[in-house]
């Protein structure tokens, strides 16, 4: 169509969802970035909905949750589906980093695509934390006070950090209503961060499963990727409706169904299931400054993965140990998330401090080291070909 040629927004869309040439070997494993998308469009038309009749006070938050899902004409369901999604969410996102991982999406020329990415992923974590506490049930009160705790560890201005963030002595009004005004805002800053990385993204092409350039055999973005697209979009609502109208609170924790009260602590203070697996490594570390510290740095390691993988190969597709290793660090992350809901008790302690220390190792020691033995290995191997050859 030519306006979509001649005008100048238009110009821009055609630029990236019809004309944008990819390679041709991209598998349905590249999908999901766009339902990373579709989760962001909905959890902020979701989220300005529900902002209508929310009350950010100690007194009123629970209340007005329940008169959203009560008395609000679906509320219910703007509700559910603002909650689930956020779950569908990580999941897209781990899935999302998972596939970078395998394939060496973080590798030349698409080092800034990576690290926009990996602050996407801190803001979504920070995003949903703050979330968790709006509904103010007895798991939003404790997960607070435990996680905003955790500046305290700061030394010198820990105490006075903490008092600052809470807006007095303890998790209050002031609390809820400033990280209401954060959760209301960071999805616009999310937003712009997409944008940037999919800027990124367009200016170096997408990777694609066998770590070629893909410049021999590129095709337009539409129709082929976009009906890919929407076959996985179509998918997604289905087990998303399924989610919603039938087991709404599967994914949720009960207590946080309790109004909260300060005088009784739950059995367990945890977080939501998609910030586990990092909850988990907080714990393993007896130093709570050390543990702090740990965390974020688990979050943030995957930012020098471009630096240290010494592989001659991108990605994993051709590359059996690291296609092993790779499945093993799958099994360690998933142990982590398990153990994140755990109790603080023997031998789950032990657990979470082999798993966590299995988490760096992988990323430091073992990446760069399988990328030096795989390139011997190859090596060796071209020169066992030659050899034959010239015979």
């Amino acid at each position: 169509m030519r306006i979509l040629k001649s005008n100048p927004v238009l110009t821009l869309v055609n630029s990236y969802l019809v004309d944008n040439p990819e390679p041709s070997t991209i598998s349905y494993l590249w999908n999901f970035g766009s339902l990373l998308g579709l989760c962001l469009v909905a959890q902020i038309v979701s989220g300005i909905l529900l902002a209508m009749h929310y009350a950010g006070t100690a007194s009123l938050a629970f209340d007005s949750v329940e008169h959203i899902m009560r008395d609000v004409d679906y509320g219910w369901l703007v509700r559910m589906s603002h909650a689930n999604v956020a779950s569908f969410f990580f999941m897209c996102v781990y899935l999302h980093i998972g596939r970078g991982l395998y394939y060496g999406s973080y590798r030349t020329p698409r080092i800034g695509v990576w690290v926009v990415g990996t602050l996407i992923f801190f803001l979504m974590m920070a995003t949903a934390f703050l979330g968790y506490v709006l509904p103010f049930g007895q798991m939003s009160l404790w997960g607070a006070t435990v996680i905003t705790n955790l500046l305290s560890a700061i030394p010198w201005l820990g105490k006075s950090l903490v008092e600052f963030v809470w807006g007095g002595f303890s998790v209050n009004s002031a609390t809820i209503n400033r990280f209401f005004s954060l959760h209301f805002t960071l999805p616009f800053i999310l937003a712009a961060l997409a944008a940037g990385h999919l800027l990124y993204l367009h200016i170096n092409g997408s990777s694609n499963p066998i770590s070629t350039t893909g410049n021999g055999d590129r095709i337009p973005f539409h129709p082929y990727f976009t009906f890919k697209d929407v076959v996985t979009i179509f998918l997604f609502f289905v087990l998303f409706c399924a989610i919603v109208f039938y087991s709404p609170d599967k994914l949720g924790h009960s207590d946080n169904y309790i109004e909260a009260n300060s005088m009784q602590t739950p059995a367990s203070i945890v977080p939501e299931w998609y910030l586990l697996p990092f909850y988990a490594i907080l714990r393993s570390i007896p130093n709570k400054l050390l543990g702090v510290i740990s965390m974020f740095i688990a979050i943030f390691v995957i930012l020098v993965l471009p630096f240290i993988d010494t592989n001659n190969k991108k990605g994993n597709s051709y590359s059996p140990i690291s296609t092993i290793a790779f499945w093993v660090f799958v099994f360690n992350f998933l142990v982590l998330l398990w153990l994140g809901s755990c109790h603080v008790e023997p031998p789950f302690i032990l657990a979470g401090q082999i798993a966590t220390g299995y988490y760096f190792f992988h990323f430091l020691i073992i990446i760069p080291l399988l990328g030096i033995v795989e390139n011997s290995l190859g090596l060796i191997g071209a020169k066992f070909t030659l050899k034959n050859i010239s015979k």
